[in-house]
């Protein structure tokens, strides 16, 4: 009788464990490398180590809200990265006719990746994987077609956007602070935001319930271009130079970690904004973790494959209860 209660009580107890790490997993990384750094790294604890990984994690986070999107409806953006770089090259070439100018050029651009590649998805049924991918390519090379080298960007308004700061916070993490908050209340208070969720969650029912399936899945690619374009017009006024050939490098690698380990199955049918914002937070500490450690940029980029691996491990096991 013992065994067999020992028996039915370890399966529960696994279940209960995968569930906890999916729903707060990402929080308990959070605060375990805090409290590292806060031990083992020296000057960690200083406002302007804070400010630094602000300034650092809000590009990351922005696209991730994008990656979340498109991970909800049961898909993934792997364009996003190349986005940021056509982004820094159309800022370039229509700065001259203003800073907001070319916020909107940038905007633009990435809204019309996001088209092609939805359409592709919506219309024609490709594979996001495959969709996504082929923008990706094609995105980066007009990019640098746009733009062959680095050049740098000469901007009072920009200059300060990517340096500036209110009573301390910097005007980048407080812009995508507010880009997630509209984020989260589109998910959760509009009808956008559960049509998503539906057609996440299942395809073929939400297209029986007569849901716009194919608006829908546009309208999340192009949300996702247009927020990965933010993204890099911000990164582009942070750094002060366009570099299309290095901007926006690995960052789909980035937002998918973002957003899995924040507890956004790969599954659809659900957006953890809270969670993605805490898992840009925790890839922007163990990446400056291992950096103040001295350890080389090869050995962050096996970490967060680390991390997905058990993230999606986390999830893949709670699927199967």
């Amino acid at each position: 009788m013992t065994d067999l209660a020992l028996g039915k009580s370890l399966p529960a107890d696994r279940a209960q464990l995968m569930r906890w790490l999916q729903d707060y997993g990402v929080y308990a990384g959070v605060t375990a490398l805090l409290l590292f750094n806060v031990v083992f790294t020296e000057n960690f604890v200083s406002g302007e180590n804070f400010r630094t990984q602000a300034v650092q994690v809000a590009p990351v986070l922005i696209v991730a809200l994008g990656m979340a999107l498109a991970i909800g409806s049961e898909g993934v953006d792997l364009s996003v990265g190349s986005v940021m770089a056509l982004a820094t090259s159309l800022v370039s070439l229509y700065l001259g006719y203003g800073p907001w100018l070319a916020l909107i050029a940038a905007i633009i651009g990435g809204m019309v990746c996001g088209l092609l590649s939805g359409s592709l998805i919506a219309y024609i049924g490709v594979q996001p994987i495959v969709a996504t991918l082929a923008l990706m390519v094609g995105c980066r090379g007009l990019a640098n077609v746009f733009l062959p080298q680095l050049e740098t960007v000469r901007d009072d308004t920009m200059a300060t956007l990517g340096t500036g700061d209110i009573l301390g916070i910097p005007y980048l993490a407080l812009i995508a602070a507010a880009l997630a908050a509209l984020v989260a209340f589109t998910v959760k208070r509009t009808t956008f935001g559960r049509q998503l969720l539906a057609i996440g969650d299942s395809r073929p029912a939400a297209q029986l319930a007569g849901l716009p399936v194919r608006r829908v899945l546009i309208m999340v690619y192009v949300c996702s271009g247009a927020l990965a374009a933010i993204a890099g017009f911000l990164a582009t006024a942070r750094l002060q130079a366009s570099d299309p050939t290095s901007l926006g490098n690995l960052m789909e690698l980035s937002a998918i970690t973002a957003v899995v380990v924040g507890g956004t199955p790969l599954s659809g049918g659900r957006v953890r904004i809270g969670g993605t914002v805490a898992g840009a937070i925790l890839i922007q500490l163990l990446t400056a973790t291992l950096i103040k450690h001295d350890l080389p940029s090869s050995a962050t980029q096996i970490a967060q494959a680390v991390v997905i691996v058990l993230a999606v491990y986390a999830a893949r096991e709670r699927g199967k209860q």
